[in-house]
């Protein structure tokens, strides 16, 4: 097929109202780049003046060649040109993914090690510690400032505003579905449907819509589909019709129109660091490496557990007996619940929490499954009238869950991991649910972090498999930050 035959679809709708199109996003995605830039100065400015005076005080210093005054700007100057050599403002990074603060380590760490070695050539008298201060302040200010920018911008995409991609998704219908449906559910992440191109043999005389997608094309008019509504992302799905040289010609020309493509492969829930691609014949091979249970890493993890456990253990006794003088004062009953749940391989062992509900609250269980408000296999009440007062606060701030350091302890739970099951929801596990069970459950996991009770079954059981798959303790540190965040909010705590 040349591309002669490429052709603009007889209809084409008009983008959807809402959020900004074509050179509005543009302009939004630039406007953000250069608040970026702005607070990245503020703060490397910041850190270089915290190493003067940390290192000289409010003195000059005395017998030195050294010019600070023109060096302390131009660090900074030199810095900023880092984080731009290594594309710190990369619209392809900014705002979601880790890639964003590697690279920015990264550009501060090339640029200490660079200067260390200038200095090292022209034997200049620069102050180490005014430049290992710098650099230290400066590369974790950098991280929080990306941290915050950040943050305000999910919130931002949360209400429908602020910069996100407008994108057109090509493929077959239900191959679009599914990655709409994979887009939407973490809308933080930037990535908005505004329309899509599905086969010719699917078009209808009238507009369609695929759920609430409208379709503006065929899989042969892309690029005039795509600039009608003012996408700046294709993402291309799997489709019969989309062959091999059909989607280089699309790139081909998508060339120069500032919109960009993405291909999305059948593949979903396998994260970055089990994914290599290596070139065979011209063609990109994915390499997926099997998930880890056993070997160094997991021993460093479970050190990791008992010793964070232990340190947590010592910490927290004195607002371990606070909570339970509380929950003796105000009713009947142990302080303690231990309640049968199912740990990793099967075995069964005995969850630890704080009583949050009344002495017979499993006694009263029967007479409350009709008024069950999640699906799956767990039960769940926004206002389950077993819980106590006290029961509530320590609910919602997580409190309860404290006991259950002594079971990471004794090697039964880990820090973060899936949701530790009861034996009822195990007997029901088909083969998929099952592999849960490959690794201890977590007082946290992903399940915890993004919205607790909230969840439905299938997203929770979705977040624990994708732990379970592709777990590390750089993931594991993350989660634990992001729990007390979720804590705080006490989002899905009930």
């Amino acid at each position: 097929m040349t591309s002669a035959t490429l052709s603009t679809p007889a209809r084409i709708p008009r983008a959807p109202a809402g959020p900004p199109t074509g050179p509005v996003a543009r302009a939004d995605q630039r406007a953000y780049v250069r608040i970026l830039v702005v607070l990245d100065t503020a703060v490397l400015s910041l850190a270089v003046l915290v190493g003067y005076i940390a290192r000289f005080g409010d003195r000059v210093p005395v017998g030195s060649e050294i010019p600070y005054v023109l060096v302390a700007p131009g660090l900074v100057l030199a810095w900023l040109l880092s984080l731009r050599m290594l594309r710190c403002y990369d619209d392809r990074v900014l705002g979601y993914g880790a890639d964003e603060y590697r690279r920015v380590s990264a550009a501060s760490l090339r640029l200490a090690g660079g200067i260390a070695i200038v200095g090292y050539i022209a034997d200049a008298d620069v102050s180490r510690g005014f430049l290992g201060i710098s650099f230290a302040v400066g590369t974790v200010a950098l991280e929080v400032n990306r941290f915050a920018a950040r943050k305000r911008l999910h919130r931002a995409r949360y209400r429908g505003a602020g910069w996100s991609r407008r994108v057109l998704v090509v493929g077959d219908t239900a191959h679009v579905l599914e990655l709409v449906h994979t887009l939407r559910r973490e809308p933080y992440a930037g990535y908005q449907v505004v329309g899509a191109c599905i086969p010719d043999a699917l078009l209808a005389p009238v507009p369609q819509r695929l759920s609430d997608v409208p379709v503006v094309g065929s899989l042969r008019g892309v690029p005039e589909a795509a600039a009608a509504i003012g996408a700046d992302t294709v993402a291309v799905t799997a489709s019969g019709e989309l062959t091999a040289a059909r989607l280089r010609r699309l790139g081909w020309q998508l060339e120069g129109t500032g919109i960009d493509l993405v291909v999305a492969p059948a593949l979903t829930d396998v994260a970055g660091p089990r994914i290599h691609t290596r070139p065979v014949a011209g063609l990109p091979l994915i390499h997926v490496e099997a998930p880890e249970f056993r070997g160094a890493r997991k021993l460093v993890k479970e050190f990791v557990d008992r010793a964070a456990a232990a340190l947590a253990v010592l910490l927290l006794l004195p607002l371990g007996a606070a909570v339970a003088l509380a929950i003796r004062l105000d009713s009947r009953g142990p302080v303690l619940f231990r309640q049968t749940r199912v740990g990793r391989g099967g075995r069964e062992f005995g969850v630890l929490k704080f009583r949050t509900m009344v002495a017979n609250a499993d006694a009263l269980l029967d007479e409350l499954a009709v008024r069950n408000e999640t699906d799956g296999l767990m039960f769940k009440m926004r206002d389950d009238p077993r819980v106590t007062r006290v029961g509530r606060l320590l609910r919602k701030w997580s409190l309860d869950e404290l006991p259950q350091l002594v079971n990471v302890l004794l090697g039964q739970m880990s820090l973060v991991g899936p949701r530790p099951p009861l034996p009822s929801e195990v007997a029901r596990y088909d083969g998929d649910v099952a592999r849960r069970l490959l690794v201890k459950p977590g007082m946290t996991g992903l399940w915890q972090v993004s919205g607790r009770s909230d969840l439905s079954w299938e997203d929770g059981i979705r977040l624990d498999l994708y732990y379970v798959e592709n777990w590390s303790l750089a993931a594991d540190l993350t989660i634990l930050w992001k729990t007390f965040g979720a804590v705080l909010r006490g989002r899905g705590a009930y």
